[in-house]
């Protein structure tokens, strides 16, 4: 056991369910990675392109707050097993489509198995590490979520073909690979579980009563800091997705080859692991959560319109390094750790919170790529939409300029006592 009475065990936990998030994203991205294709092949206009690419995103809006009220408590090794299990299912099944509804429906079941990684994890940090930690420890779990959306998009489209495997085996290879690991999960959990240490608050109270469930709910609903963390999560979906689904066909319609793209994009993904590990480290190390999230909104405000505006490789590298380091990278951490060390909030509701943000946030996170594709039909050019995403990036600096610090309050509130003085609870 460290000094901080975290377990061996929990970093092993931390690190598979890691893996587990890799392998969400790798078959969430799986799509876009192939999207030219998957629009020949299936005969999808812009406009249903967009809707596929942004259906994981719509399986969040009905289901976000739901499955984070399940997730608090059944808790998240259950959640994250099942979850998985769902997304390998959905994946393979994708690889059997035949037209615009059936590449949708598993696309919609992949997303509700999502949801349940989603916030199965924040879940998972706030029970295994003390809530100081939050950030630093989120940075882990997200980057396990960025590695596994730059792989696809540097295996699919330069190395697949190249071995004559088209989209339809990838699909179902993958899911079958997915499937595996939520296994491998159920059983690694359940050996482990029993002998790790608990920061977070006791539970108890927690049950599916109506009464119950009501509590939780108006506290997330009428904390104004969460409301806020909310926008801003929002904006960061709408910019992610909007961008990431689209942006190989986008630098395709710009000259470059689909290895160039597909490289380029990967890249791009890539490099957010930057402003996920170095964005929440320096935000601790300056005691403050409001000026990073400023600074990513404005650094993403002036990348986006680099992107409209630059016509070489550099000019459009350097503008995709700000947009991925700051606009993504470094706001995916803080939205999913600050909830933690909110008083009012904390790891009592940390799902239940997170849950909240992504029920509004994948508004955003669908509306991203479908304005995306629905702008370029009607315009036949991608500018006006990337001047939109450039928007909601400066958007999220000015509401990042009205948020408190989650440290200036006591936190002594019903997220279980201060955040810098709660011990473990003892194995459970």
């Amino acid at each position: 056991m460290t000094d901080d009475g975290v377990s061996a065990e929990s970093y092993v936990l931390l690190t598979l369910a890691s893996a587990g998030y890799f392998c969400f994203t790798f078959s969430w991205f799986s799509l876009a990675a192939f999207l030219v294709p998957v629009i020949e092949e299936l005969g999808l206009s812009g406009t249903e392109a967009g809707v596929v690419t942004g259906a994981v995103q719509l399986s969040y809006i009905p289901l976000s707050l739901l499955s984070g009220l399940v997730i608090d408590r059944l808790g998240p090794r259950r959640a994250l097993g099942a979850g998985l299990f769902v997304v390998g299912v959905a994946h393979l099944i994708r690889g059997f489509a035949t037209g615009f509804a059936s590449v949708l429906a598993p696309t919609l079941l992949l997303g509700v198995g999502g949801t349940a990684v989603t916030f199965g994890l924040p879940k998972l940090v706030s029970d295994l590490f003390p809530a100081e930690r939050a950030g630093t420890v989120s940075s882990v779990y997200t980057v396990g979520a960025t590695l596994g959306s730059a792989t696809v998009f540097a295996v699919a489209r330069p190395l697949v073909g190249q071995f004559g495997t088209g989209w339809r085996q990838f699909f179902r290879y993958g899911g079958v690979l997915v499937v595996g690991f939520a296994l491998l999960w159920v059983v690694a959990s359940w050996a482990l579980w029993g002998r790790v240490e608990r920061f977070g608050a006791d539970d108890g109270d927690q049950t599916f009563a109506r009464a119950s469930i009501a509590s939780d709910l108006r506290s997330v609903f009428t904390h104004y800091g969460l409301l806020l963390l909310v926008v801003v999560g929002t904006m960061r979906l709408f910019i992610s997705h909007g961008l990431s689904n689209w942006l190989a066909t986008i630098l395709e319609t710009r000259g470059m080859t689909p290895a160039l793209a597909g490289t380029l994009t990967s890249l791009f993904v890539l490099v957010r692991v930057l402003g996920i590990v170095g964005v929440p480290a320096l935000s601790d190390r300056l005691s403050t959560r409001r000026l990073p999230i400023v600074g990513c909104g404005v650094a993403g405000t002036l990348g986006l319109l680099g992107l409209v505006v630059g016509t070489s490789l550099w000019t459009l590298s350097a503008s995709l390094l700000l947009v991925g380091v700051f606009a993504i990278g470094g706001l995916a951490p803080l939205v999913r750790a600050i909830p933690i060390e909110m008083d009012g909030i904390g790891p009592r509701l940390t799902a239940v919170a997170t849950g909240l943000i992504f029920t509004v946030g994948e508004i955003g996170g669908f509306l991203g790529p479908f304005t995306v594709g629905f702008v370029y039909d009607r315009t036949g050019t991608f500018a006006p939409a990337l001047g939109t995403l450039a928007a909601a990036s400066l958007v999220t600096a000015v509401v990042g300029y009205h948020m408190d610090e989650p440290s200036d309050s006591e936190r002594d509130g019903p997220s279980g006592g201060s955040a810098g003085e709660r011990r473990p609870s003892g194995p459970s």
